[in-house]
């Protein structure tokens, strides 16, 4: 250890290594269970009432687009800027939205920076009131997009798509839904969201829970009161420690006799800097601000190199270490160590603000900066000072069971009123199983089929044997922490695809075999270093629980340069040929 870098490479390897092997379990992803059957009440809607009765929909639209979040959204915006009238979209929730329709949590607010993260700020004349704006906010902006781009018009909401079928008679998709509706589409856009289907832990018990139980994302305010002061004399449980949990502990521990925060594995937790909006400089902001800011954000989080940060954050602050490095060791290792320096920022952060040292020592994450997404709050370790908190930290090994008055670790029971499940979204299982629907291409060959063997996609987005469908997802898409940017990159390109496929009159187009297994092969070849980095980090939904390999790796990012995907695409749309696309054309483009 060199007194230039302050810490010990070798033991940091050795530490992460073991912290990894208490936490592996054989089960992966199966240690969560579904929510449905016994526990289906866990997904329903607190925020609206049974659906308004209407005759089933048997129409034909252009395009239809399942879910109603940013990728639905801004697919709807594009292909409206293109020209394309005969859109719907279809959500299972009762007005626009996706993430920010169901998470309305106490404290929740966007991670990444507002002025990057909300789309079209420009488009509609709007600057978000914070930097790091809260989810009423980011909801309302969703409604905003929706009413001025007219995407209500002609929306199936409070409908759930049951099954997708492709009629290869007229070339047509026949979308059925739990409200009997039987509509055609000439194309079929799938923004269905990465984190929408909540999950539940399979701790014994789950269902003997007597008290009240739910998940944060479908928080119940009829039992904890809007300003949650119906908590004033309950022992609340909250179950997990990731980004939700972040932001919500400090407002529960504020509200509630006493808070008891089940951890298995801590998350890094760096400064926010939250400040509002300053008037002057929103009122500067120059024609192609936030394109031009996006754009850095993106760059410099992806691994890239620029003259400025405008965004300034701690997302953009492990480049700074990276350069520093670098010059500090000459390029050997540079990425490893500028992780090292970071997470040892992270974990001096928890000496300095935590009182207790045994708590303090709990809350220490040991493993990569990037093996879980980061967080970042000026409160959430603070709270752990409170007299009516408690960190019953697992060591790793997770809540033992659940009885029908609280939680047991360590042969302890902890008695609660209420259990609060902050246990993330479902990542990594089967794509029809998340979405909810079952998506049938040509001779009956279902997405799940397809895709048994692992993701093959052509750029992320069009997939062989599904002719007409697009697929917005992560899988074999450019690296971003920004997702509303890899979603609006991946919007473009679907809305430019339809739009040119309607005027110039195309009946169907399909990811070629060649083409697809070359995307696949480029995808793989690239992920080789994210294969290593997966197997060394701590389980969690980034490595599939730990259980990551050749076949999960298929679905990795498309990693390259920072605008890579955005520009390859880019590059795509200007050659004009539809390369890799096999073509059937009708006799009459669109008039």
């Amino acid at each position: 250890m060199g007194p230039e870098l302050g810490f010990d490479p070798e033991a940091l390897r050795a530490k992460y290594a073991a912290e990894r092997r208490r936490r592996l379990r054989p089960d992966g992803l199966a240690q969560y269970v579904e929510v449905a059957g016994a526990f289906r009440h866990f997904a329903d809607d607190p925020w609206a009432g049974p659906p308004a009765p209407r005759a089933p929909l048997t129409d034909e639209v252009d395009v239809a687009i399942v879910g109603a979040g940013f990728g639905g959204l801004l697919t709807g915006v594009r292909l409206r800027e293109l020209g394309v009238r005969r859109l719907r979209l279809i959500d299972k929730a009762a007005d626009v939205g996706g993430t920010w329709y169901w998470n309305r949590y106490p404290g929740i607010a966007c991670d990444v920076e507002s002025y990057v993260y909300m789309p079209l700020l420009e488009e509609l004349g709007y600057v978000p009131t914070e930097k790091y704006a809260k989810g009423p906010e980011i909801f309302a902006h969703c409604r905003r997009i929706a009413e001025h781009y007219d995407l209500y018009r002609d929306a199936a909401l409070q409908t759930e798509v049951r099954r997708i079928r492709w009629d290869a008679a007229d070339s047509r998709w026949i979308i059925s839904t739990d409200r009997g509706d039987a509509f055609r589409a000439r194309f079929v856009s799938m923004a269905n969201g990465y984190i929408q289907r909540p999950k539940l832990p399979g701790i014994p018990g789950i269902e003997t829970f007597t008290g009240h139980a739910f998940h944060t994302s479908r928080w119940d305010y009829a039992y904890t009161g809007p300003g949650l002061e119906k908590l004033a004399d309950r022992r609340v449980g909250l179950i997990g420690t990731g980004a939700t949990a972040v932001q919500c502990v400090p407002h529960l521990a504020a509200a509630c006799a006493h808070l008891s925060v089940f951890q298995r594995t801590p998350s890094t937790v760096d400064v926010r800097a939250n400040a509002p909006t300053d008037a002057q400089w929103a009122a500067s902001l120059p024609e192609g601000w936030q394109r031009r800011r996006i754009e850095n954000f993106q760059t410099l989080t992806a691994g890239g190199d620029a003259d400025e940060d405008l965004v300034a954050d701690a997302w953009t602050s492990i480049t700074k270490k990276l350069f520093l490095m670098r010059r500090q060791d000459g390029g050997a290792n540079a990425g490893e160590l500028a992780d090292f320096a970071k997470m040892e920022e992270i974990r001096g952060r928890v000496d300095e603000i935590v009182s207790d040292p045994a708590t303090a020592a709990a809350l220490k994450p040991w493993y990569g900066y990037f093996c879980k997404r980061p967080c970042f709050h000026d409160e959430y370790l603070q709270t752990f000072n409170r007299d009516n908190v408690s960190l019953v930290d697992t060591r790793g090994l997770g809540v033992k069971r659940i009885t029908e008055t609280g939680v047991v670790v360590d042969g302890v029971e902890h008695p609660l009123d209420c259990l609060i499940f902050a246990t993330g979204f479902e990542v990594g299982t089967d794509y029809c199983r998340r979405s909810g629907f079952t998506l049938i291409g040509r001779d009956g060959r279902t997405l799940t089929d397809a895709w048994r063997d692992g993701v093959h996609t052509l750029h992320g987005v069009h997939v062989h044997g599904f002719p007409n469908a697009f697929v917005l997802s992560i899988a074999q898409s450019g690296f971003t922490v920004n997702f509303p940017y890899l979603l609006d990159v991946q919007a473009t390109h679907v809305a430019w695809v339809i739009a040119r496929a309607l005027e110039s009159g195309v009946a169907e187009l399909e990811a070629d075999v060649d083409a697809e297994a070359a995307w696949v092969d480029q995808v793989m070849r690239r992920s080789t270093a994210s294969l290593d980095r997966a197997r060394s980090c701590t389980p969690g939904y980034y490595n599939r629980e730990g259980s990551y390999d050749d076949t999960t790796r298929q679905g990795s990012f498309f990693y390259g340069g920072p605008t890579e995907y955005a520009d390859l695409l880019a590059s795509w749309r200007e050659e004009g040929t539809f390369a890799g696309l096999g073509i059937r054309r009708t006799s009459a483009a669109r008039s």
